[in-house]
Order: C-alpha cells, then structure tokens, then sequence
C-alpha cells in the first residue's frame, strides 16, 4: 500500500473511533475529529502531514 492510501485509511479509521467515542464516552471527542480534519486541510496547502512520517516509520513507501 502506497503512503498516501494508508493516510487515508489511517484517517477514516480515526474519525470513526472518534465517531465511536462521541456516541459512547463524552461529545469532547468531537475536538478529536475536528483535530483530524484540520490536519487534513493544512496537509493539503503545506504538504507536511504527520501521519506520514509515522506510516514511513512503519515501512510503508511512497
């Protein structure tokens, strides 16, 4: 799987676990969620996403 693939599955998996705990823990996870999409946003005008450089950690490749 290509970096970029594994960021948007590392994403989707996040968001649902928030979604999961918003439902069943406290509606603060929703900070959580809003984190993620923020991150996604600057990602895509500054290039630099730190679920990158942890996913090439794990050997992933470009």
């Amino acid at each position: 799987m290509k970096v970029e693939n594994g960021v948007r599955v590392f994403a989707g998996i996040m968001i649902l676990i928030s979604v999961l705990l918003v439902a069943l823990v406290s509606t603060w996870w929703l900070l959580f969620t809003a984190f993620i999409g923020v991150n996604l946003i600057q990602s895509a005008f500054t290039g630099f996403c730190p679920a990158i450089k942890i996913l090439k950690l794990f050997g992933m490749s470009d």
